[in-house]
């Protein structure tokens, strides 16, 4: 039984015979792309469960492949880099990668991860169902702000959307339908990255000095979103939901 697809992303042909073995023999189609050029092509032509990302790829960066996976696919993606340097996972997470690895890297854990992230993958997608039925697509708070959650986005009171990244989304989501309740760091970390990484204390902290920028939220004297000392983050406007 096949266990899903898996895009390899990188122009170490020699990692790429090894990934592919592997993972074929664990029971994974595995199909591979060693530029920029070519994942978009297999992203659009080949219905995907995860993409394992290279960050150094010939003809241009791997980063910049995020935002432009999760406008074509739902896979999960992997970060898969001989980058160790925090800053560069934190911003990977951000964008909406789901996890990072860095080489080198047993096989057998890269297995693990696809089937961790792919479990959860499957295992949010049934969960928004759920959420859709039980939540209001489109929340109203603050100043004219409107949170539509069919499509991702923050609006403003003229319509304009705020840019949010997926990171970003999630995370104000989360604190929106948990009104005047107190979210732990590490709770946001799991609803919003659904991972394990020992910097999901700074990662939700930078977020949140990005989203109130956005909201116009004054970080010294915050109305919509407040620091709870010792515990991480409530958000505290007024919310309705919008029609």
């Amino acid at each position: 039984m096949q266990k899903g697809t898996v895009l390899s992303i990188d122009d170490d042909e020699n990692l790429q015979v090894v990934i592919g073995q592997f993972l074929e023999d664990e029971g994974y189609r595995v199909i591979t792309a060693s530029n920029v050029k070519a994942a978009l092509e297999k992203a659009d032509s080949t219905p995907l469960d995860a993409i394992l990302l290279d960050l150094i790829l010939p003809d241009g960066e791997g980063m910049s492949l995020i935002p432009q996976f999760q406008n074509k696919t739902n896979a999960a993606i992997i970060v898969v880099s001989g980058k160790s340097d925090t800053t560069e996972k934190i911003v990977c997470l951000e964008m909406g990668a789901d996890d990072y690895m860095t080489k080198p890297f047993e096989m057998r854990e890269l297995s693990a991860r696809i089937k961790a992230v792919i479990r959860r993958m499957d295992s949010g997608n049934e969960g928004e169902q759920v959420k859709s039925s039980q939540k209001p697509d489109k929340i109203e708070f603050g100043d004219g702000w409107r949170l539509d959650r069919a499509q991702y986005q923050l609006f403003n009171s003229a319509n304009e959307s705020a840019d949010l990244t997926t990171g970003e989304f999630k995370l104000l989501e989360a604190l929106v339908l948990s009104v005047n309740r107190a979210l732990s760091r590490e709770h946001l970390f799991e609803l919003t990255r659904e991972g394990e990484y020992d910097v999901y204390d700074r990662a939700i902290d930078i977020q949140i000095a990005r989203l109130r920028k956005k909201l116009g939220d004054d970080p010294k004297s915050p109305k919509i979103i407040k620091t709870v000392r010792g515990v991480g983050y409530m958000f505290c406007g007024d919310q309705d939901s919008a029609a």
